[in-house]
């Protein structure tokens, strides 16, 4: 998932195996100036690092932040940690880009001109969620969010700070009712669940997330008609399933949007100018091959 617009250097989403595809677009002759908001250090998030070519060139930078997964381990500490013979012949440090690790918890950034909210949200270990604002428009990320067990109308303020009137939420929908009754307490959440966060949050659209990888393309459509039946109720103009290829297109209030294909293994939210690349570069394969909707690794 990127943010980016002309004269600005990308902000990047996660930092999965799908960001191998997103390198293959970009040039690799050591001009790359980028930033990666990881939302946490689960193997999905972070596996594409090493695959990235554009930060394999002299003069490429790259700014990473997370939350520390641990109070005496940096963001920097993990990934040389896991990033490293036996588990991989190549060290972040091996790459001849300049890739800076920084720590992030609760905070506000501007990266480039954008407003940067970073909120932690309830899951397995610490993790993030992301709010950014650029260009007249608000996109939320929250990838993997743990629903209350015991009560489901309940949401974390921290959250509802992320997605308040946002244009887009992206949002966790791995599970269904039946998943979530033998799974409850794996990190995510129902569909249902990622409405009622939209809804409540007052958001306009939402981008259903993380979906299961033993969805297919039927049962993700299955799921998409309920949630929209559900997103309409509550109020919300559009609630999508996250696809590759999709592009969404945002204008500043009041509210224009389109939807269109483009190009296999790219996803993009284009905001006045700026281009929202998505659900591939988050660590995500593709089920099925006509729909061609993405999941993610379970937990």
């Amino acid at each position: 998932m990127t943010l980016e617009a002309p004269g600005f250097d990308p902000i990047v989403l996660d930092l999965g195996t799908g960001l191998r595809f997103w390198g293959q677009t970009l040039p690799t002759d050591g001009s790359f100036r980028g930033t990666a908001l990881v939302t946490h250090l689960h193997w999905d998030h972070v596996q594409g690092l090493p695959f990235f070519t554009p930060i394999n060139c002299p003069g490429a930078t790259i700014d990473v932040y997370a939350p520390a997964p641990e109070p005496d381990v940096s963001v920097g500490d993990a990934f040389a940690d896991f990033m490293r013979p036996p588990y991989f012949p190549v060290r972040a440090t091996d790459l001849f880009g300049d890739i800076r690790f920084h720590d992030a918890s609760t905070c506000d950034m501007d990266i480039g001109g954008a407003l940067v909210k970073v909120r932690a949200v309830p899951h397995v270990g610490a993790t993030n969620g992301y709010r950014i604002e650029y260009g007249g428009v608000v996109v939320a990320y929250i990838s993997d969010h743990q629903q209350p067990v015991d009560d489901a109308t309940q949401i974390a303020d921290a959250v509802l700070e992320l997605c308040d009137g946002a244009d887009l939420v992206i949002h966790d929908a791995q599970f269904d009712d039946a998943d979530f009754a033998v799974k409850p307490n794996w990190g995510h959440c129902t569909a249902d669940y990622a409405v009622h966060v939209a809804a409540t949050a007052g958001a306009r659209r939402l981008a259903l997330f993380h979906h299961d990888p033993a969805r297919t393309d039927a049962g993700i459509e299955r799921l998409l008609g309920h949630s929209q039946v559900l997103g309409r109720q509550r109020g919300l103009e559009e609630v999508f399933a996250a696809a590759e290829g999709l592009t969404v297109s945002l204008t500043g209030s009041p509210l224009s949007s389109s939807r269109a294909p483009g190009p296999t293994g790219v996803n993009r939210v284009v905001t006045n100018g700026a281009i929202l690349n998505g659900a591939v570069t988050n660590g995500e394969v593709p089920i099925g091959q006509a729909a061609k909707r993405t999941a993610k690794v379970a937990r």
